[in-house]
């Protein structure tokens, strides 16, 4: 389910993105210049930045203790898509067995 939810969290999130290059062109300073076109989106954009920083810091925390090197993996996938989809690839990886 989580890995389910982690290609969910890639895939659907991502369409819009696309969408808004194929309207706009593709400009990341505009991109992000559209994520904070009002206090609702500014809002939106801060509580995701808050909840990918503390994801990481629960990632780092836990795979020192672990040893789960994979579950790193979830870091670059919540900076570079979302946190739609490093959560739930970070569930993922820490429910499989730790070799």
């Amino acid at each position: 389910m989580y890995l389910a939810l982690a290609v969910w969290g890639e895939i659907h999130p991502m369409r819009y993105i696309l969408e808004w290059f194929q309207d706009n062109g593709f400009s990341i300073g505009g991109l992000i210049g559209a994520w904070h076109a009002n206090v609702a989106t500014t809002g939106l954009v801060w509580d995701l930045t808050i909840a990918a920083i503390a994801l990481t810091i629960w990632i780092i925390a836990e795979t020192r203790v672990r040893r789960n090197w994979s579950a790193l993996w979830a870091i670059p996938a919540t900076f570079a898509i979302g946190v739609s989809c490093g959560l739930p690839l970070y569930l993922f990886l820490r429910t499989r067995a730790v070799a």
